[in-house]
C-alpha cells in the first residue's frame, strides 16, 4: 500500500523533506509506517517517544491499522511563546 507521511517541525529538520511517500505491506500499522521511516530516516528514531502521529488528521496510537492512500503525519512537541 501507499501512503504519505508528512513532517513537521524537528521531524522535518531531521528527515530533511517536507514530505514522503511510503510503501507498505498490506495489512499495515502506524507501528510498521514508523519502523520503516526509522530505518529510511535513523535520526528521527530520537523523537520517537516525543512524537504525536496523526492519521487522516486524527492522534492514534502505534497499533492503529493504515489504509492505502492514508496521510500520516508526524508531529513532535514544538515550544515557544
Amino acid at each position: 500500500m501507499t501512503i504519505i507521511v508528512l513532517f513537521f517541525a524537528q521531524a522535518r529538520e531531521y528527515a530533511g523533506m517536507t514530505s514522503t511517500v511510503l510503501e507498505l505491506p498490506e495489512p499495515s500499522r502506524v507501528s510498521d509506517a514508523l519502523a520503516a521511516l526509522g530505518h529510511a530516516h535513523p535520526s528521527l528514531e530520537r523523537l520517537w517517544p516525543h512524537l504525536a502521529v496523526a492519521l487522516d488528521g486524527q492522534l492514534v496510537s502505534p497499533e492503529t491499522p493504515i489504509h492505502t492512500g492514508a496521510e500520516l503525519a508526524l508531529l513532535p512537541p514544538v515550544s515557544g511563546g
